[in-house]
């Protein structure tokens, strides 16, 4: 690693809300777009199912979520670290909004190209949002608060899942798909509404003033070979990828499955898809708040929990492939989402205080590129396994033996780094 974060008194959640007004108002901004984020989720996958009966179909869907930003990730990590964040963030809702309104008009099956066009459209603005989300925590944030930062932001996300897919669901199965599609539109333009709030601590750092496309380029390789020189920090980056290619993007695409062929509730399967989803919100918000109340912000610490959130996913995955009743597969469902926010919230943690400030944007823009590339491959793969002879509780069990290759590589390096210290 490239830096060694001093030691700082951490900051607790409340104290950071209360007296850090920028943060307060990035918060608010992420809960209600997060909210109609994950109506959008529910309905989408829900209205394909529905439109076309197909797994595969559902399994393209999560493929375009995924590759969509994945071409815009190189220029949207230079864009994080050059131009001014807040005004990236406020720009890409207020696009979105628009984006996501036109969803209205898919009305039957001949119009899937059209939600396939849309989510294109809506997730390559969105491959800008997340690097510069990320990249402007430590612009705002104040002595011992990132860790803290890093974490409510990550269980906000988690939480927005859980209602956000609950609520959607619940809609969607009481009330029919569209009106999920308002809301987001509403939601984008709330947060966009409340990121304006934000006044910038001091004018953001930009690589150079030469904006020309060909120092864009230069930019853009000078972060690829940042994280060749460091493969301590490449490594850590690859991990949400690999764990996305192993289980967990291929496991959104089985819930719809199971939603719709196994354990139906509400229209579409809506309600009991919405239950998982919600299920693993709060899993994927819990377990890194409650891990690090055990772990800090230590970086060694935060690299054991990492070796329990992986087994925890393994674990949660093994005990839904029996698909034995809808209350097992929503407790393993939770089980599985523990893992996997400890997992996703220290992995962004050992980034923000290893890597250096000014390659922040195209370091997270790489991880986000590698995360879209191996979503939206599981994704294809699983979306034509169920449209094969293969069975949805055969899919699973490969998908839980495939998720011991990330935990025995991250359990290796963790093992290899005390011994080293030792």
């Amino acid at each position: 690693m490239t830096a060694n974060p001093t030691a700082q008194a951490a900051v607790g959640y409340t104290d950071l809300l209360r007296n850090n007004r920028n943060f307060r108002y990035l918060w608010f901004g992420q809960i209600v777009s997060l909210l109609g984020d994950w109506f959008n989720l529910v309905a989408s996958a829900a209205l394909v199912g529905m439109l076309t009966q197909s797994g595969l179909a559902v399994g393209s869907l999560f493929v375009v979520r995924m590759l969509a930003p994945l071409f815009i990730s190189p220029v949207a990590g230079v864009a994080a670290d050059r131009y001014n964040r807040k005004q990236i963030l406020i720009a890409t809702d207020v696009v979105r909004a628009a984006v996501v309104l036109a969803f209205l008009l898919v009305r039957d099956a001949g119009d899937v190209w059209l939600l396939y066009a849309l989510t294109a459209a809506q997730f390559c603005v969105s491959g800008f949002f997340y690097p510069a989300r990320n990249s402007i925590l430590p612009e705002l944030a104040r002595e011992g608060e990132l860790g803290a930062m890093n974490a409510i932001s990550s269980a906000t996300w988690s939480t927005m899942l859980a209602l956000g897919a609950a609520l959607g669901g619940l809609v969607a199965g009481a009330w029919g798909i569209y009106p999920a599609f308002l809301l987001d539109t509403l939601t984008f333009l709330l947060s966009a509404a409340l990121l304006m709030q934000i006044r910038m601590p001091a004018a953001p750092a930009t690589l150079s003033t030469e904006k020309t496309i060909a120092a864009g380029l230069r930019q853009y390789i000078d972060g690829l070979k940042y994280l060749y020189r460091h493969p301590n920090i490449l490594f850590v980056a690859s991990q949400k990828a690999l764990n996305s290619l192993c289980l967990t993007a291929g496991f959104q695409v089985v819930m719809v499955a199971i939603s719709q062929q196994v354990f139906t509730v509400g229209e579409g399967g809506g309600i009991s898809l919405g239950l998982m989803f919600g299920l693993m919100g709060v899993g994927t918000g819990i377990g890194p708040i409650l891990a690090r109340k055990l772990t800090g912000d230590d970086g060694p610490t935060l690299r054991k929990a990492m070796v329990v959130g992986f087994l925890l996913s393994s674990l949660g995955s093994a005990a839904t492939a029996p698909l034995l009743n809808l209350p097992v597969v929503l407790l393993a469902t939770f089980v599985r989402g523990v893992g996997g926010g400890i997992v996703w919230v220290f992995c962004t943690q050992l980034l923000l205080q290893n890597v250096a400030r000014a390659v922040h944007g195209r370091v997270f823009a790489t991880e986000f590129m590698f995360i879209y590339l191996a979503s939206a491959l599981a994704s294809s793969v699983v979306g034509a396994a169920l449209d094969s002879s293969f069975s949805i509780a055969g899919i699973i069990w490969s998908m839980t033996a495939l998720s011991l290759v990330p935990m025995t590589l991250w359990t290796l390096s963790v093992v290899r780094g005390s011994r080293k210290a030792g």
